[in-house]
């Protein structure tokens, strides 16, 4: 008797093992493709008061970012990132310059954050059908278009004895974004990552017409990558 309860629960332990093993090998081969993606790094804004960018004198302020991303086909990804970019004025304007500012009523300083939503697709440099097979370095990039609201604490003078005065920008802008990614495990990637957010205003900063191109964004960062299987679709 007790020989066939041994034998008994052997069983029921070896067909729940190689179930479990079959669940997960079948798991296994469904691709994930679902990839939700977090960054952080520094960012510099291109604005009339920025600074000098040719001496590489302007502020250096934080990004970050969060994207939900959806694998359409083994080299098109669609794309949706939200995020925030500080920004804040820069550099040492000469005498010039400033009485320019003064005539022309242009804000001196600019400091504040503009928070962003875009939506874009992306292209893998190298295909791959499910998460498991894909390579270990691979380079992506694409352009979209976005939504973004600045807002910025702005003066029409240095003088520390001045109120800043609350100012806002609702703008459309469009993302180019380029990466480099490495496979650090089944589920994961770790990628350096360049974007450009090219505004349609030359106004995020108070400061109109003094460069000769509108006001744009700009990011690196460092991204850590996971691919998923949504909720809905793993049962």
């Amino acid at each position: 008797m007790k020989l066939t309860k041994l034998v008994f629960i052997l069983f029921v332990w070896m067909t729940c093992s190689l179930s479990s093993q079959g669940q997960n090998f079948y798991r296994e081969r469904m691709s994930r493709d679902h990839i939700v993606s977090l960054g952080i790094g520094p960012s510099f804004a291109y604005m009339d008061n920025g600074g000098q960018y040719r001496t590489f004198d302007f502020a250096i302020k934080p990004a970050i970012s969060a994207s939900l991303i959806k694998r359409m086909t083994p080299v098109i990804d669609l794309r949706a990132t939200l995020g925030i970019q500080w920004i804040e004025n820069g550099g040492n304007p000469s005498t010039p310059v400033r009485d320019s500012w003064f005539l022309n009523g242009s804000s001196f300083t600019a400091k504040g954050s503009s928070f962003y939503f875009d939506i874009m697709p992306s292209f893998n440099l190298v295909s791959f059908d499910n998460h498991i097979y894909r390579s270990k370095v691979n380079f992506y990039g694409g352009a979209g278009l976005g939504i973004m609201f600045t807002q910025t604490k702005q003066k029409k003078s240095f003088s520390e004895e001045e109120r800043p005065t609350d100012n806002t920008v609702t703008t459309g802008y469009v993302p180019v974004r380029a990466g480099l990614s490495v496979k650090i495990g089944p589920y994961s990637d770790i990628a350096g990552e360049g974007t450009m957010l090219l505004t349609f205003t030359d106004n995020l900063d108070g400061n109109i017409g003094f460069n000769r191109f509108a006001d744009h964004l700009f990011q690196a960062q460092l991204v850590y990558r996971r691919y998923f299987i949504p909720k809905s679709m793993n049962r």
